[in-house]
């Protein structure tokens, strides 16, 4: 009897992995229309083409118009670099984004999601088991940070990076080539080695040696206090300052002209309604 019983766990674990390793990666599926376009890019020289740029209006998060553009970025033009979190799940969990500001006035935001397909919604479980596709999504900050300050309702805070000119140019670059290979070679989507914050430390690891792997790379909700221990923040203020600036969720909150809502959102608070509104934690 017990050798019976072994045998059949041997076929069903057998048959479990040849499921698991016919379960291939594809670009061509029934995706949801916030995802439907594979970003790519093209460079020459200090000049990055983007081909696909989301500039959805957001009236709730079913209820929208699906606009794409293209655009042309010049990489000597680069000014700035911040590091969005949008909180869904607790403090512990956020999703993380990086916006790119440019001398113009304009920025663009790169973000690792998953691709669902129309029917699917996102499930941390399900990032584990091959699920979803990954896909690196470029956006206005009008579109993608205030569908998640507003119509989804998460709290969002956008921190500056202290980073050099050299570093933000290399990291651009690095988000296109990502961004083309995975046009060219789907991946799966993975809960803990393939995220929107472990692809983003593997881009930014070449550019800052010794930068170390930590919990906070997996809880990303506490990524403010891993890069402020590294100097990636402004180090001549305490964290919760920053925190306190960072949060930009009410501004976000509101729809606005491309331009408009990147100003807006990195306009100071009003005194009385940071006291108010701005917590001392991400909740």
């Amino acid at each position: 009897m017990v050798r019976w019983t072994l045998a059949i766990l041997a076929l069903a674990f057998i048959a479990g992995a040849v499921w698991w390793l016919s379960l291939k990666p594809s670009n061509d599926r029934d995706w949801a229309d916030e995802v439907s376009r594979p970003l790519r890019g093209s460079i020459q020289g200090s000049l990055v083409t983007l081909r696909d740029i989301r500039d959805f209006d957001w009236r709730s998060d079913t209820d929208y118009t699906a606009r794409w553009h293209d655009g042309v970025y010049d990489l000597d033009e680069l000014a700035s670099v911040d590091m969005a979190l949008s909180y869904w799940m607790g403090p512990a969990i956020a999703h993380t984004l990086v916006s790119f500001g440019f001398t113009d006035g304009r920025h663009v935001v790169f973000s690792v999601e998953i691709r669902r397909e129309r029917d699917e919604a996102f499930s941390t479980l399900g990032g584990f088991f091959k699920q979803f596709e990954l896909a690196i999504v470029a956006a206005e900050e009008r579109d993608i940070l205030h569908v998640r300050a507003g119509p989804r309702g998460e709290q969002v805070f956008l921190y500056p990076v202290r980073m050099p000119a050299t570093a933000m140019r290399a990291l651009f670059r690095s988000y296109v080539e990502r961004a083309n290979r995975l046009a060219d070679e789907p991946r799966f989507y993975h809960t803990l080695t393939a995220n929107c914050t472990t692809l983003v430390y593997d881009m930014v690891r070449p550019l800052v040696p010794g930068l170390p792997l930590d919990i906070r790379l997996i809880l990303s909700g506490y990524l403010p206090e891993y890069l402020h221990g590294h100097g990636g923040l402004d180090t001549s203020l305490p964290l919760d300052v920053l925190r306190a600036r960072a949060d930009i969720t009410r501004r976000a909150a509101l729809p606005g002209s491309a331009e408009e809502f990147s100003r807006r959102i990195r306009a100071p608070e009003p005194a009385a309604g940071a006291a108010q509104d701005t917590p001392a934690q991400p909740s």
